[in-house]
Formats: C-alpha cells, sequence, structure tokens
C-alpha cells in the first residue's frame, strides 16, 4: 500500500490549513496516512553558527525521514504577511542544510487557504517557484479563498471549488 504524508505549514493549534490537508488526504483512497504536526517538531531558530556549533537537530532530520520515506506529500500552506509561517520557514531552512534537495521527487499536492479572498496565492505562487529547486515534484496546486465561507463540518461546501481539488486529488493519486 502506498504511504503519504499531510501537514500544514503552520503551528496553530487551530489551523485552517491543517483542516484542508487533512480533509484532502481523505479523498486520496487506498493509501496509507500520516498526519504531520509542525508542533511536534520543534526547532531553535536557524543560524550558521548554531549550526556549526550543535549542527543540524534531530527533529529536522526526523522529518526529512517522513518524506524519504513517503510515496507522496500533501502540504497546505499558512500564509503570514505573504510569506511563509516562520515556524514553515525554520524547519525548511534547517532540513535544506541536513539534505539541499529535500523535497526527495516526491509527488506533491501543494495547497494553502486563508480567510480571505485571495486564498493564500502570495504564499502558493512563492512555494510553487522554490520548492522545484529543492527537488518537488508538484503535480497539483490548490487554493481554497474565503476558508471560513467554504469549508464547513470538514468539507468544502462550495461544489466548484470541491470539484477542482478531486480534479488536483485526481492528479495527485494517479502520480503516486
Amino acid at each position: 500500500m502506498k504511504k503519504i504524508i499531510a501537514f500544514a505549514g503552520s503551528n496553530s493549534e487551530d489551523s485552517i490549513n491543517k483542516q484542508l490537508a487533512v480533509y484532502t488526504s481523505t479523498l486520496v483512497d487506498n493509501v496509507d496516512t500520516t498526519i504531520l504536526d509542525l508542533n511536534d517538531f520543534e526547532l531553535p531558530m536557524y543560524s550558521k553558527q548554531l549550526e556549526e556549533k550543535e549542527g543540524v537537530p534531530n527533529n529536522a532530520k526526523t522529518f526529512l525521514k517522513h518524506i524519504e520515506h513517503t510515496d507522496g506529500i500533501i502540504v497546505s500552506l499558512a500564509e503570514y504577511n505573504g510569506a511563509y509561517t516562520s515556524v514553515f520557514k525554520n524547519l525548511f531552512d534547517w532540513m535544506s542544510r541536513a539534505e539541499q534537495k529535500n523535497w526527495y521527487n516526491k509527488p506533491m499536492l501543494l495547497m494553502a487557504t486563508s480567510p480571505g479572498a485571495r486564498g493564500g496565492q502570495s504564499v502558493l505562487g512563492m512555494a510553487s517557484d522554490r520548492f522545484p529547486r529543492h527537488d518537488a515534484n508538484v503535480v497539483g496546486k490548490f487554493s481554497l479563498p474565503s476558508f471560513n465561507d467554504n469549508f464547513k463540518e470538514g468539507k468544502i461546501t462550495n461544489q466548484e471549488l470541491k470539484d477542482e481539488l478531486l480534479q488536483q486529488v485526481e492528479q495527485f493519486k494517479n502520480s503516486l
């Protein structure tokens, strides 16, 4: 059986991006899914001096092992001020110090959502540009605008948006 991981680029306890990532993972049938929470991978703020002194922290290496040993990745990135959250950027920095090509060419469904009408488009664009340089195989992208209007009771309620996500999930499944 194929294995996938799903996570949000957020450490918020009530992350809307985690809700979207978890929901999306349930749409992929016949896989073993592991949900990762960035709160379980606490890391010091990256600095060159800290890396030289102490090396790459085990939590960054452990997160990389999850990526290395999966068949596919579902990630939904939270957007803070048009960019990655600090917790995700810090994890990404540490992972890239341990392994420059840190996505291991795994099929990735890249997503974002926000309460606003743009649905995390800025961070989605940033990641779409950056991740392939780190060996990401982005096979699908999805933005969910106006989360509070379009996601209720654990699922997308807007049929047009749900159909768009299902199309991206199908592409993801076919790439596993």
